[in-house]
Parts: C-alpha cells; sequence; structure tokens
C-alpha cells in the first residue's frame, strides 16, 4: 500500500511539474510575441518622432510671422474704419 501511495505522490508530482512547464512555455511564447510588436510600435514611434521633429521650430518662425502680421493689421485695420466711416 505504502509503494503505491508512493507512486501515486510521485506521479502527482510528474503531472503538475508538466502542466507548469507548459504553461511557462506558452507565457514565454506570448510574452515573446507581445516583445515583437512591442519593438515595432517604438520603431514606429521613433519614426513619427524624427518626421515630426521639424515641425517644432517650424511653428515657432510661422508663431512670429503671424504675430508681426497682428501688429501690422492693428493701423491698417483703423485706417480702413475711419475710410468706410469718412464715407
Amino acid at each position: 500500500m505504502t509503494t503505491a501511495l508512493v507512486v501515486l505522490t510521485v506521479f502527482e508530482v510528474l503531472v503538475v511539474v508538466a502542466v507548469l512547464a507548459t504553461y511557462l512555455i506558452l507565457l514565454t511564447k506570448r510574452l515573446a510575441n507581445v516583445s515583437k510588436y512591442l519593438g515595432k510600435i517604438a520603431f514606429g514611434v521613433r519614426a513619427v518622432e524624427t518626421q515630426t521633429g521639424v515641425i517644432g521650430p517650424s511653428v515657432l518662425r510661422i508663431n512670429q510671422t503671424l504675430r508681426e502680421i497682428e501688429a501690422a493689421l492693428g493701423p491698417i485695420a483703423e485706417k480702413a474704419q475711419r475710410a468706410a466711416a469718412d464715407r
């Protein structure tokens, strides 16, 4: 009887180890797949960052030009209002 219990215990331990090993293998495969996709995403984000890097300085130049235009339009708008009032 003791021998049978020992054999069954060893068998149960082997089953538990096999199940754990199977889950670890499946988990490893899923993590490798996730890692692959994360690498692709990181590559894409870097590409977007590189392509849009020139926008910052351009926006600053455009904003400066718009400020100059705004400053010039103020007096012009006043002159147009005076000319319209004189008619």
